[in-house]
């Protein structure tokens, strides 16, 4: 599977989404309402994270923590194509650039 696949679908469950908001609410989320239901998503995420470092107790932890990541990838990728961002081409060079600045902190002096 390549990340555009990821991209295609995350935006198909966007539509599927648009269209259950309209529906129930007569509007469909706009950018700040998928960046607002990100951090939400971050929260659960953190939970899921103390439970798995035994500072909380959650049932079925491993299936919930897979599934709050792939909320929060659909999110970021979501809000990448809601913003005109080239996630893929944008990803890579941030790693190239973090990872240089990483090489060079450690390189001797």
């Amino acid at each position: 599977m390549q990340f555009k696949d990821f991209i295609v679908k995350a935006m198909q469950v966007k539509v599927a989404y648009d269209k259950y908001n309209q529906a129930n609410t007569g509007k469909a989320w706009k950018r700040e309402n998928v960046a607002q239901g990100f951090v939400g998503d971050v929260g659960d995420l953190m939970k899921l994270v103390m439970a798995k470092e035994g500072l909380r107790q959650i049932e079925n932890v491993d299936e919930k923590l897979a599934h709050e990541l792939s909320d929060c990838l659909w999110s970021i990728i979501v809000l990448a194509e809601l913003y005109d961002i080239e996630l893929e081409s944008s990803f890579m060079k941030t790693m190239d650039t973090l990872e240089a600045n990483i090489e060079s902190k450690l390189a001797p002096k």
